[in-house]
């Protein structure tokens, strides 16, 4: 104990959670090589590191079919992996931490919980772990529940029973896995569901709420569901996240009314199609259609929603809808030659502005760097899937246009680097490497000579 106290003095909390997550990620990774993990008894470490990283960074995206592949240790193992991932590396630790101690959180452990899930007063942490941990295994048993009410009759009460729990927890992550086999080269094992309204409502709300962020449905619980006793970040999260399902809902119906995998559908089950469409690059990974089928149009709209991804806090990747709402706002304050940025009948702080935009700037950089070295790595690989790919990646969406199979291995360490980098965040990661410096005192005179526009 006194050890683990030394090594927190020497490290902030950004380092904390960001070799945090690494940590799990290797244990998850020796543990997935072992023989009996696979059910033809060898796998390679780099695929189990890919597998695990995937698992961890509630990601999704697998270099070999999940169900057919690994056997029911190494499912169990990439489970505990989706769950520790989703609750987050602080979660877990100081589950186990209180359940050794059977004490109070220090200082540290506190600071920890709240930057992990965006709270504010670090006095209520230990009330808040309790209430994500019974929450999350809440929501997702009640998800098993009403999943099982479809597998069981498909699978039988084993498969059925293990099949709804699985899908429960990897749609709450969002990490998209799934144990129902593959349907070709993409994994898209949900298209026999595509047009059953219990599974297609099922899993997106799952994703929806796993997505809202743990301080979001613990206020919207707090105030029995009233609008008016809600906070304001609360509302602004809910409205934002309300408008882009419900707008991608309808452009995903209007984009995709040609598209020949839907040919034989009426209007509801198309629209059905559209909303899980929506709701999956947010940021969950499961799919009832291939990418590749998709219409240029949608192919974009679906890049636009894994790079936004979800809200902070939660489950969810990508830069975080908070993120992108505030650069919108401060983009169209800045176009009106507006001095203040506002958001409702609140005023964002101008230093919140640009720490939002240095992320939006530092994500489209990482994945045009990414998209770049990739291409060049692999001659055969179309643009389109391989930008596809390290977006799904870093937003830790999981969805695939089928290449992450046939990477080679420079391509896939860069893809787990990406996976790495969503699930721990980009400016976790630029302040856990970032050294402390103070401020210094004297400022630069400000340049007048510098146009832009």
């Amino acid at each position: 104990m006194k050890f683990a106290k030394k090594i927190q003095k020497k490290m902030s909390v950004w380092q904390y959670l960001a070799l945090g997550y690494l940590l799990v990620i290797l244990i998850g990774s020796i543990l997935l090589v072992l023989p009996f993990s696979t059910k033809d008894g060898s796998t390679s470490y780099l695929d189990a590191l890919f597998t695990a990283t995937s698992a961890t960074c509630v990601t999704g995206l697998v270099v070999v079919d999940t169900a057919v592949h690994w056997s029911g240790f190494g499912q169990a193992v990439i489970l505990l992996l989706i769950q520790t991932g989703g609750l987050g590396f602080a979660t877990f630790v100081t589950v186990v931490f209180l359940m050794i101690r059977r004490g109070n959180l220090g200082v540290y452990q506190k600071r920890t919980v709240m930057q992990t899930f965006g709270g504010k007063n670090s006095s209520g942490s230990g009330t808040l772990i309790l209430r994500v941990v019974v929450g999350t295994f809440a929501i997702e048993g009640l998800g098993a529940f009403v999943l099982a009410f479809r597998f069981v009759p498909d699978f039988g009460w084993g498969k059925g029973v293990y099949f709804a729990v699985f899908h429960a927890v990897s749609a709450f992550c969002n990490a998209g896995f799934d144990v129902l086999g593959s349907a070709g080269s993409e994994f898209v094992s949900l298209t026999a569901y595509a047009t059953d309204p219990l599974v297609s409502l099922v899993v997106p709300l799952l994703i929806f709420t796993g997505g809202l962020g743990f301080c979001v449905w613990g206020d919207v619980w707090d105030s029995r569901f009233r609008w008016k006793k809600m906070q304001f970040y609360t509302k602004f999260v809910l409205s934002i996240s309300t408008v882009l399902v419900v707008l991608s809902t309808a452009l995903f119906l209007l984009f995709e009314r040609n598209n020949p995998a839907l040919a034989d559908y009426n209007f509801g089950q198309r629209l059905l199609c559209a909303f899980f469409q929506a709701n999956t690059p947010r940021t969950a990974g499961f799919s009832t259609a291939g990418m590749s089928t998709l219409s240029d149009s949608g192919y974009l709209l679906t890049l636009i929603l894994m790079f936004v991804g979800g809200c902070s806090g939660s489950t969810a990747g990508g830069i975080k809808v908070s993120t992108f709402a505030v650069v919108v706002a401060g983009m169209w304050a800045v176009l009106r030659g507006r001095r203040d940025i506002d958001i409702g009948k609140r005023r964002i702080d101008n230093g919140l502005f640009g720490q939002a935009l240095a992320i939006f700037t530092a994500y489209l950089a990482i994945i045009l760097t990414s998209t770049l070295v990739i291409c060049a790595v692999e001659p055969t690989g179309s643009f389109q899937a391989v930008l596809f790919e390290t977006v799904s990646a870093l937003g830790t969406v999981g969805l695939s246009m089928g290449l992450t199979p046939a990477l080679h291995t420079a391509s896939k360490l860069i893809i787990i680097l990406l996976m790495y980098m969503g699930r721990a965040g980009v400016l976790t990661l630029a302040l856990a490497i970032g050294k402390k410096r103070s401020e210094a005192q004297i400022r630069r005179p400000v340049v007048d000579s510098l146009f832009i526009g």
